[in-house]
């Protein structure tokens, strides 16, 4: 098998078994999510367990373009099981990070990691080629330390304190040696004390965020496994995949002698460093000296080190979340430094610290009012360095901050959500936005009124999917996107090539209108739909990056056609040798759409379940740019989507229709038979059947 290892590691925390499966026999799956989702689904047979339930399986796959020369692509792992940030609802989910580890896995033997069961101590997992071994985190007082710390002790346990550019052998009688460090995936002290926004950390900054894997991580005892490998990949066409990489990147990465897209850094022509948000903030710009740093086997580099050390490959929220009231860079630098080593959700911490602050404002919280917190928490004190210490530290111990007990504490660790709920405030706060939550627990990211693919996706399906397909397309009519002052190109001609890309619905333009008269419609029920079946497969499966694919609309190229569609399969036949098209990746990944559609149900999802905060359908969209695509009296344009709500029955009117898409029972929206079993899922429509859960 060409591009895969052809064996996935189980570990079973409980008894501390080490065990292998065959990879081979969930290939049919691709990869990354697609692969985790068969396993969960195979190796979890009450799906309705809550997520600190031992029985929880978490998978860390990786794919076959894994440790390749693949651009933006060959350093992703995707990490799924039942998480514990949702909420009222602990849906299966996912999440992913960048960095080495996926690679590392690869080069150890090894394609994923299957983690079941829960210690009786905590324990980290200790990986070197085909040795795997479990240890004790009392041996090296890891339980208890942050994530940097964590790392740090684990890369001089496993590879020695010796200068990281010499030889090392990680395993004794492996003939095998290495440069490297091992790849450390950690929990820190949030994860620890089962804060609900607990994250995942690998190396400085590469955070599998969304999710609360930290906490799940935690309640199985487990801080961290370590990989280390000396093995290869087998690649069926090495000239091919070089041939291709080079003649790519070429045409459709950023020139440095002609750089385009400065501002966008959600692109596969982004230049380097374009993901770091203080660098886009006047005043905030970091003055220490600096170089790109990036994901292994990057062609972009979206992120910065830095000769002080501090904010050190930070990116996108994780390097914005304390800009805004940060009394001064270097403030939020540290800040961002604290989030990670504590290992906390940058967008929870963010919205949470915004909430507590508005009911501070309004007298709810305080001293003297029936809900105390600590006294830190004044709006004099917000923007200081000791602000944000104090409250990350609230929410990764549970406590005021400084090691006393707090219920303030206690209730702001479990997120903002719970805590309101505690207060009695949840239904209230909602309402009003002033808890800006739109769907399932998570904190608000793009509009759902206005960026229609990122709502509908959300709220169908698990998390706040943040995914930036067609967001980056918000630039195109300003002239931004191609480092000129206006469009080179109209709204209809680039309409044309995102459309020519979007099989099987691409005889339909109306897909891409996001006027409010089509937002409803079966157009863009079409649209939701092709944007769920690319995302699961070649941006999770494949584990193609969301920093840098798709490449719909290129200023390098001369017709300003991306390279998404051709470049994609053209890297999955070099590595692996499948003849394996485009479309044949949309269509596996409506399967993989199905499977997890499929878990949800039986976790007790229904139709009556989804719907977005209440505040969405009663208070207007403030959003007046003119950003969205959209048909206005037969020509293409950019609208604004100011003043809209989502509206109640025309919503539950989308649902029916993108039910009746996808084949579902549109009363209840659970799978039927015919529509798994054509895609090949007799098992999964035995298993809903079983169980009452089979739509007719």
């Amino acid at each position: 098998m060409y591009g895969y290892t052809g064996k996935l590691l189980r570990i079973n925390l409980t008894t501390r078994a080490v065990s292998e499966m065959a990879t081979n026999d969930y290939t049919q799956w691709g990869g990354g999510h697609g692969i985790g989702s068969a396993v969960f689904f195979d190796l979890v047979p009450d799906k309705t367990i809550g997520c600190y339930d031992p029985a929880n399986v978490v998978t860390i796959m990786t794919s076959p373009l894994s440790g390749t020369l693949t651009p933006g692509c060959s350093s992703r792992s995707e990490v799924q099981g039942i998480g514990a940030q949702a909420y009222p609802y602990s849906w299966f989910t996912r999440s992913g990070f960048g960095g080495r580890f996926s690679s590392m896995l690869k080069f150890a033997g090894w394609d994923g990691v299957i983690i079941d069961g829960a210690a009786d101590q905590p324990v980290w997992v200790d990986v070197r080629n085909d040795s795997v071994t479990i240890r004790n985190c009392s041996d090296l007082s890891l339980w208890g330390k942050d994530t940097w710390d964590c790392q740090a002790t684990l890369w001089n346990y496993v590879r020695g304190t010796d200068a990281t550019n010499a030889w090392s052998t990680p395993q004794t009688g492996s003939g095998g040696r290495t440069t490297q460090r091992p790849a450390v995936l950690a929990i820190g002290p949030a994860g620890e004390n089962l804060s609900r926004s607990a994250v995942l950390i690998h190396d400085a900054a590469c955070a599998s965020g969304q999710g609360g894997f930290g906490a799940v991580w935690g309640s199985k005892k487990l801080k961290a496994i370590s990989v280390i490998g000396t093995g290869s990949i087998p690649i069926y066409d090495p000239k091919a995949l070089m041939k291709t990489r080079i003649d790519h990147v070429r045409k459709y990465a950023n020139h440095t002698d002609n750089p385009i897209s400065t501002s966008i850094p959600n692109n596969f022509q982004s230049p380097p460093g374009a993901g770091v948000v203080w660098e886009m903030i006047p005043g905030f710009k970091h003055t220490s000296g600096m170089r790109p740093s990036a994901c292994i086997g990057c062609h972009s580099a979206c992120k910065l080190r830095y000769a002080d050390g501090l904010g050190n490959d930070a990116v996108c929220s994780d390097s914005a979340f304390y800009c805004l009231g940060a009394k001064s860079p270097d403030i939020a630098y540290r800040a961002t430094d604290l989030l990670n080593t504590l290992g906390i959700n940058s967008l929870e911490a963010y919205y949470c610290i915004g909430y507590v602050l508005e009911l501070l404002k309004i007298g709810i919280i305080g001293p003297g009012t029936a809900i105390e917190c600590p006294s830190f928490i004044t709006l004099d004190n917000y923007g200081t360095y000791e602000f944000i210490e104090q409250f990350l530290k609230m929410l990764a111990y549970g406590d005021d901050g400084k090691g006393n007990p707090s219920q303030f504490g206690q209730d702001i660790e479990q997120g903002a959500l719970r805590a309101a709920a505690k207060w009695g405030r949840l239904d209230e706060d909602l309402a009003s936005g002033l808890l800006n939550y739109p769907y399932w627990g998570y904190p608000y990211h793009y509009d759902p009124r206005a960026q229609l693919e990122w709502g509908y996706g959300s709220i169908l399906g698990d998390r706040d999917i943040n995914e930036h397909c067609i967001y980056r397309l918000k630039y195109l009519g300003g002239g931004a996107f191609y480092g000129k002052n206006e469009a080179p190109i109209t709204m209809g001609e680039a309409v044309n090539i995102i459309l020519a890309k979007m099989a099987p619905f691409n005889d339909d333009e109306l897909i891409l209108d996001f006027s409010e008269t089509n937002m409803y419609s079966e157009h863009m029920a079409k649209f939701v739909s092709w944007h769920r079946y690319y995302t699961r497969f070649w941006k999770q499966s494949m584990l193609f990056c969301d920093s840098r694919w798709p490449d719909f609309v290129n200023p390098y190229a001369d017709d300003f056609v991306g390279s998404t569609g051709q470049a994609e399969p053209a890297y999955l036949k070099a590595v692996t040798g499948n003849d394996f098209s485009f479309e044949d990746g949309i269509e596996l990944g409506k399967k993989i759409w199905n499977l997890d559609h499929a878990i949800w149900t039986l976790q007790g999802r229904h139709r009556d379940m989804v719907n977005f905060s209440e505040f969405y359908y009663t208070n207007t969209c403030k959003d007046a740019a003119k950003n969205y695509f959209g048909k206005v009296d037969g020509t293409w344009t950019y609208i604004s989507a100011e003043g809209r709500t989502v509206d109640r029955v025309k919503f539950e009117e989308f649902k029916t229709a993108f039910y009746e898409l996808q084949g579902w029972d549109t009363a209840s929206g659970y799978p039927t038979r015919a529509t798994l079993e054509s895609l090949g899922m007799k098992d999964v429509a035995d298993e809903l059947s079983a169980k009452g859960k089979l739509g007719s």
